[in-house]
This record gives C-alpha cells, sequence and structure tokens, in this order.
C-alpha cells in the first residue's frame, strides 16, 4: 500500500509547484505595493541606505552601532505595516503566503511527513474508494431534515450537532464513535459528514465498508508481499480517522474477530479514534465478535443510537 516511487515524486512536484506560485504571488504584491505606496518605496531605499552605514560603523568596533541599527530597522517596520494598513492591505500582504503554515509547503516538519502530506498520500492510495464524489453530496451542507420523521427531529437534530461538534473538538479529544440503529436512518450518511469536515481540516481519514475493510486485510496478510502488509497496518493504526461502515455484513469468522479486536486495540494504543456504524445491538455484536472485542467498544466509544424509518423508503414515498 505505499506510494509508488512516481506518485512520491508528483506529490514533491506539487509542493514545489506550491512554493513556486507562492513566491510569484509575493513578487506580485511586491510590485503592486511599490507601484502604488511611493512613500513605501522610499522606506525600502532607506534600509538600503542605513544597512551600508551601520555597517561600517559595527566593522570600526562601534559598540552602539548594532543597537542604533535595530532601532532604526524597528522603526521603518513599524512604518511599513502603518501604511499597508491605510491602504487597506493586510499587514502579512508581503509574506510567503503558504498553504499549509506547518510545513511551509515542503511537505515534511522536522524530517516526518505533514498532516498535508499524510493526507494527499492516503487521498491516492484509496483513491479507489471514490469517497471524494461521495463527500460532495454526503456533507453537513446537504444534510436534510425533509426526509425525517416528525417524531425523531429532535432526537437526530441532537445527534448532528453532537457529530457537528465532534469534528469540531476532534484535535482536543479524539474519542471513537459507535453508531447504531436500524437499517436507513442516515448513519453512513452521518459518519460521511464527519468524514467530509476532517477531510477538510487536514485530517488523514480511512473509509472502509466492513466487507471492504476485511477483504483487504484478509488479502495483504496472505500475500506474499509482507512490505504491503506493514504499510497497510501503518495506515491502519496511524491515520487520524478510521471509519468502519455496516460492521456485521462481512462474513463472520475467527479471522474477522480477531483483526477487529488488534485494530481497536492498537488504534486505542495510540490514542487514535474509529467510527463504527452497525445495524446490530450490543446482544448481536457480542454473540458475532466475542466479548473481549464489545468490551472495547463499551468501555472506549461513546454510543450514538440513530433510531426512526428507513429514510431512503421515505425518499422514494415522496417523490
Amino acid at each position: 500500500m505505499a506510494l509508488t516511487n512516481t506518485q512520491y515524486n508528483d506529490i514533491m512536484r506539487e509542493y514545489d509547484e506550491l512554493r513556486t506560485q507562492a513566491r510569484h504571488t509575493q513578487e506580485q504584491h511586491h510590485r503592486h505595493v511599490v507601484a502604488t505606496i511611493p512613500e513605501y518605496a522610499a522606506l525600502e531605499d532607506q534600509v538600503s541606505s542605513f544597512a551600508g552605514k551601520y555597517t561600517q560603523r559595527i566593522i570600526q568596533g562601534d559598540a552602539s552601532a548594532q543597537d542604533e541599527l535595530a532601532k532604526e530597522m524597528q522603526s521603518i517596520r513599524s512604518r511599513k505595516a502603518a501604511l499597508l494598513a491605510q491602504h487597506g492591505l493586510p499587514a502579512d500582504y508581503l509574506a510567503l503566503q503558504y498553504r499549509c503554515p506547518d510545513c511551509l509547503d515542503t511537505g515534511y516538519v522536522e524530517g516526518k511527513k505533514c498532516h498535508c502530506f499524510r493526507q494527499r498520500e492516503i487521498s491516492i492510495l484509496y483513491s479507489q474508494s471514490h469517497l471524494e464524489d461521495v463527500l460532495e453530496k454526503e456533507n453537513f451542507d446537504t444534510l436534510s431534515y425533509n426526509v425525517i420523521a416528525p417524531e425523531c427531529l429532535s432526537s437526530y437534530g441532537k445527534t448532528v450537532e453532537i457529530c457537528k461538534q465532534y469534528a469540531l473538538d476532534f484535535d482536543k479529544e479524539p474519542k471513537s464513535l459507535l453508531f447504531t440503529g436500524t437499517v436507513g436512518t442516515g448513519k453512513t450518511f452521518l459518519s460521511n459528514c464527519i468524514a467530509k469536515a476532517l477531510l477538510d481540516s487536514y485530517h488523514s481519514v480511512l473509509y472502509f465498508s466492513a466487507v471492504d475493510l476485511f477483504q483487504n486485510l484478509s488479502q495483504a496478510v496472505f500475500s506474499k508481499d509482507k512490505d504491503g502488509l506493514y504499510s497497510f497496518y501503518e495506515d491502519l493504526y496511524n491515520c487520524d480517522l478510521v471509519i468502519i461502515d455496516d460492521l456485521g455484513t462481512e462474513l463472520a469468522n475467527s479471522f474477522v474477530g480477531s483483526q477487529l479486536f488488534s485494530l481497536i486495540n492498537e488504534r486505542q494504543l495510540r490514542s487514535k479514534a474509529i467510527l463504527i456504524s452497525t445495524n446490530l445491538g450490543l446482544g448481536e455484536l457480542t454473540d458475532r465478535y466475542g466479548e473481549r472485542v464489545v468490551s472495547r467498544i463499551v468501555s472506549n466509544f461513546t454510543t450514538l443510537e440513530i433510531t426512526g424509518p428507513d429514510i431512503r423508503i421515505s425518499r422514494k414515498t415522496n417523490k
């Protein structure tokens, strides 16, 4: 599941282009300021003049020259900032504007992949899930209460607010969530809403239907490609959020139970969140996956029960 050399080089080329564009924008802004604010250009000329004058004094051993230069430069910076403000320009108008302020569009922070690099990597590796297309249609902005049964509006609205707050507070406390309820009550939709909100804030999110997750795990575990297996586990264990949709629809066996326990356990050890949606109740989950798995879920997940009639049927009825 690791990036190919071509994929890695493509990402790094994108970062090069972002930095180049940032420099071009900065140069354009500077030309605009110099052309429209003559006083600003005059101050820049003063900087060059002061630099030459004070450098000579510093070389000659003038002890006060350095402090005087610092005061002059601070005065010029203040006057420059005032001129920008007077002309309705933001204070950082002439600064390099990076898309990612954490890595400065290099992709790395202190030798480690930045969150923006990881999200780009995740998007490439899991593009076959077509999650991006789904999220354009299923997110908090497109959420509608028109198909929710009147008697469920209050409880559903509260659940939606909890989900919105969950996404907002994710960095403070990345809790795991369990969505339970009958078929068609909007569990997958709300999972996608959370995924979109987190992706938009540069978090790495992996989405799997339960069937796809355990099929992929089975193929990876029993493959001879051990590097691929290691990379797959690294992604599963270290991304910001793993979403498992429709748990209980996959073929049940001991492999599934052990892999589910390992995934929950490893992510808890690393303080990483999981979002699971299922049509099964706790008793059914226990029968299917065992007490060990359900005990971890009960102890460490916040459970949100989403009830009501099947929304999909309601849509068809209302058409």
